[in-house]
């Protein structure tokens, strides 16, 4: 028979609801948030076992240990729940979204050999984001005290002193640290880089993403760390709209009423892209599109007309 699992992780421990094909409780267990432990439980169970679980900091971890002892395992989004709230009610209520097929489109979860990859990816974007975050806070510093004319020299170890010594006694210890965290920072990213390329070099497919305008050694391995395969999605224009790229049209005031009923009205409608989507994936499209119109000649995305006395009556792409 059939059972549905629902799983409220936490650092300590996690709750484990079992409800029937019915609904009806069946168990109700609290174990330890460890691998060995969740495994034993599950293992006892008896029956095809389906597991829901939310995502979040254990979604990853749960699905890789679980996977191979379930007959299916769901991460699924987040929800607002109202009225009463506790580690057994949201187990229960995972559970309940499972049986009656409310989870909404799942999580994508790959497989381990993809793990090395996504974990250097995440790593190398923290740096980056740490690395312009420091360097932010160090133009700012030079901005507060009138320094205007900044350049990429402030950055820079051998043209630190130049810049230090326009400052006032009070700013230059906070200027001289800021410009070792950036020295700092600057090697673990280009540490950070070299683990994510040979992580991705594993992947024959990452030389074939490079080949495609604008995509080079970085974009390629977070695309393929994020994407893992074209095949989680059922057409291109899901694609386009994971990646934020999709066009959505949205209008108001439709109808309008008139002697013979009611028709449609005139109205000019707003385009614009989706804003449910996934945002680094997002920014390589829109910076490899960047790059390739400014770096490549001639413009791969540019537009002749041919055979046509009115220009933009018959175009065609220039590939």
């Amino acid at each position: 028979m059939e059972r549905y699992l629902g799983i409220d992780p936490h650092r300590d421990s996690c709750t484990l609801a079992l409800v029937s094909t019915r609904g009806k409780k069946v168990r109700e267990l609290v174990v330890p948030t460890e691998g060995s432990e969740l495994v034993k439980t599950v293992r006892e169970l008896q029956g095809p076992l389906h597991v829901c679980v939310e995502e979040g900091e254990w979604g990853e971890w749960i699905s890789e240990i679980l996977t191979p002892w379930v007959a299916r395992l769901v991460v699924c989004r987040p929800q607002a729940r109202r009225g009463p709230k506790s580690d057994a009610v949201d187990a229960r209520e995972l559970a309940e979204r499972l049986r009656t097929n409310r989870t909404g489109p799942p999580v994508y979860k790959p497989s381990s050999e993809w793990a090395r990859l996504q974990e250097a990816v995440r790593l190398e974007s923290k740096l980056t984001q740490d690395l312009t975050r420091t360097k932010l806070r160090l133009s700012s510093l030079y901005r507060r005290r009138g320094l205007t004319c900044l350049n990429a020299e402030i950055y820079l170890p051998r043209h630190r002193g130049k810049w230090v010594a326009q400052l006032p006694p009070s700013g230059r210890p906070c200027a001289q640290l800021w410009g070792e965290q950036i020295d700092l920072l600057a090697e673990l990213h280009e540490k950070a880089q070299q683990q994510m390329y040979a992580a991705a070099a594993k992947f024959p497919i990452w030389r074939t993403l490079q080949t495609a305008p604008g995509i080079g050694e970085k974009r390629a391995a977070i695309l393929l760390a994020t994407v893992v395969t074209p095949h989680r999605f059922r057409t291109k224009r899901q694609f386009w709209s994971y990646c934020g790229l999709g066009l959505v049209t949205r209008s108001t005031s439709d109808w309008v009423s008139q002697p013979g009923g009611w028709v449609r009205a005139p109205v000019i409608q707003t385009r614009g892209l989706n804003r449910a989507s996934n945002r680094p994936l997002k920014a390589v499209f829109k910076g490899a599109a960047l790059s390739a119109r400014m770096m490549l000649a001639p413009n791969p995305f540019a537009i002749t007309t041919t055979g046509c006395s009115k220009p933009g009556r018959s175009r065609t792409w220039r590939s």
